[in-house]
């Protein structure tokens, strides 16, 4: 069942991201969720370089709660991490991850925290 699902996500994602491309005015924000953490990164497509990255790894150490304040915790860092390489305005890619829970979390964190998408 799982990989079921998993190719469901994997199927809306390459669906996506024939739609979705990052430039280096408007990077592509992907957003990576596995059962431990979430990562999110801010990438240039058409350099193949990524601009700014933030994972729950960065997160403080003394940092303590379920996993949504955790993508919340990612978001801030994210939006922070754009500011310094001057980025404002993202096109937010989900990767096929339904836009709910820890991803809409991320999400909603680095909208406060500044980016604009």
């Amino acid at each position: 069942m799982a990989t079921a699902v998993r190719e469901a996500r994997l199927r809306r994602h390459r669906r996506v991201r024939g739609k979705v491309s990052g430039t280096a005015e408007r990077p592509r924000l992907a957003v990576f969720r596995s059962n431990r953490g979430i990562t999110a990164q801010l990438i240039d497509d058409t350099s193949g370089k990524t601009l700014a990255a933030a994972s729950w790894l960065d997160a403080k150490k003394s940092f303590k709660g379920n996993k949504s304040e955790q993508a919340v915790e990612v978001g801030k860092l994210l939006a922070g991490a754009a500011k310094k390489a001057g980025v404002e305005s993202v096109v937010f890619d989900r990767a096929g991850y339904l836009y709910h829970g820890r991803v809409k979390a991320l999400a909603n964190a680095a909208r406060e925290g500044g980016l604009k998408f």
